[in-house]
């Protein structure tokens, strides 16, 4: 794994924008240390809106830049602070922000993020972490998963990149829910972050995905 503030010279320089802990930045960050995905792409840049995040502290404890966004809602700041760091590829891990147009017109097909349920059921504003999982429960849905998708301009609505089913048990809660939910997250996500950035998914003009992880 990287320890050292020396980043890699790498074809995609990967952002990543987080407003929590930061279990799905630890994931591709795993990912991208070794093999053929470190060949690809490389996480230079870690960004929040919470100056307290936790991913914050993963990525400088792993010396990558790390940084707070001031003003989450000014689009042209943020933009400015992608191109500083020559940012390719925006991966969205567990923020909560809506991102300004901006920033998902100005990296249509480059900005992607995981979403905690089978999209498009059990999406939409303020639907993440426990709210999702508690929604599915209370549907008394036999199954939910992982969506990863491109982003657009409406919440948990860019096309579908790749999406991975579990089983919702009888005895489930949100908490034992969520723990297998993350799981296949933390599977899929990194995996559709390098078919991306390797150019094996894209997003074409017409809307659709072409290609799969």
């Amino acid at each position: 794994m990287q320890r050292s503030g020396k980043l890699p010279s790498v074809t995609a320089r990967i952002a990543v924008l987080a407003s929590g802990t930061g279990s799905n930045l630890e994931a591709i960050l795993n990912h991208f240390a070794d093999g053929a995905a470190a060949e690809t792409g490389a996480v230079v840049l870690v960004a929040s809106d919470n100056p307290r995040a936790g991913a914050l502290a993963r990525a400088r404890a792993r010396g990558i830049p790390a940084t707070t966004l001031p003003n989450w809602a000014d689009g042209p700041a943020i933009v400015d602070r992608l191109r500083d760091a020559r940012i390719d590829t925006i991966a969205l891990a567990g923020y909560l922000r809506f991102l300004p147009p901006e920033i998902t017109r100005g990296y249509r097909g480059r900005v992607l993020n995981v979403h905690p349920a089978l999209l498009p059921a059990f999406g939409g504003r303020g639907m993440y972490g426990h709210r999702v999982h508690d929604a599915v429960i209370a549907a008394g849905a036999r199954v939910s998963g992982a969506t990863v998708h491109f982003v657009d301009e409406e919440y948990d609505h860019g096309p579908i990149i790749a999406q991975e089913p579990v089983p919702v048990f009888p005895d489930d809660d949100a908490a034992t829910l969520a723990q297998r939910v993350l799981r296949t997250e933390h599977a899929i996500y990194p995996r559709s972050i390098e078919a991306v950035v390797a150019g094996r998914v894209v997003l074409c003009e017409n809307g659709r995905v072409r290609g799969s992880i």
